[in-house]
């Protein structure tokens, strides 16, 4: 069952089902699948660049690129893995995500506002669960969960098509999580300079393996691609959710 609200910096209003916050100016929405009361494991989505609440859950081509398919799709990987494992997964958007093409998404103010959310909201979280947390960030969003990570209470975190988290090397991150990166094939991202120059770009390429995250498989999908049903990416996804990196099968 999904449980969904506007919240402008935190979960408050999720468990019950009961808004707790005014709807704030600007596109916030957070949907949690499954029960953050009893889980095991919580994995949070942290979507990138041009989603508003209207493509939050659908008013796109590929239902599992936007955050709402996506939770759905780990959810529903997390059960074919395990029907075991109690999961909950939340998709959440507490940030103005920029649009694509603007100044906005090669430059990171979106994405430090963003953090503090973030950092709000997992504060939140933990208030609710002990259970282990991952962070699942996509392509800008990626960025918003770098800058969030210092001192981060989160266990994993794995950024798939991201175009750089602002450091030079992973360890710049200060954060006691494992740090997971993927890229498909077929991401254009790939093609994105791996460059810093003044408040544009975000520096190396998380995926190189000089960078220091683990580098895993991601199939032949495009940008859009990782939370497609039956891919490699959401397995390998789903299965760094569910804290199993000995099963995580490595990029070639």
């Amino acid at each position: 069952m999904a449980r969904s609200l506007f919240a402008a910096v935190s979960l408050a209003g999720v468990v019950g089902g009961v808004t707790l916050l005014a709807p704030p100016p600007g596109d916030r929405m957070v949907k949690v699948f499954g029960d953050l009361a009893t889980a095991d494991h919580v994995a949070v989505i942290v979507p990138g660049s041009d989603v508003t609440a209207a493509t939050f859950d659908g008013g796109r081509r590929k239902a599992y690129s936007t955050p709402g398919g996506a939770a759905r799709a780990v959810a529903a990987e997390a059960r074919a893995i395990d029907p075991a494992a109690r999961t909950a997964v939340i998709a959440w958007l507490g940030y103005d995500s920029p649009r694509t093409p603007s100044l906005a998404v090669a430059t990171d103010g979106a994405a430090a506002k963003g953090a503090e959310a973030l950092r709000r909201a997992i504060a939140d979280l933990r208030r609710r669960t002990s259970a282990p947390v991952t962070l699942l960030c996509h392509s800008y969003g990626s960025v918003v969960c770098a800058k969030a990570l210092p001192g981060l209470p989160v266990d994993d975190v794995a950024v798939v098509g991201s175009p750089g988290l602002g450091v030079a090397h992973a360890s710049a991150l200060r954060t006691s999580a494992r740090l997971w990166a993927g890229r498909g094939a077929a991401d254009w991202m790939r093609f994105v300079p791996s460059w810093r120059i003044g408040s544009l770009g975000f520096g190396a390429d998380p995926v190189n393996p000089s960078f220091g995250a683990r580098v895993f498989a991601a199939g032949a999908g495009g940008h859009s691609d990782y939370f497609q049903p039956g891919s490699v990416s959401l397995r390998n996804l789903t299965l760094i959710a569910l804290g199993r990196a000995a099963d995580v099968a490595p990029a070639r």
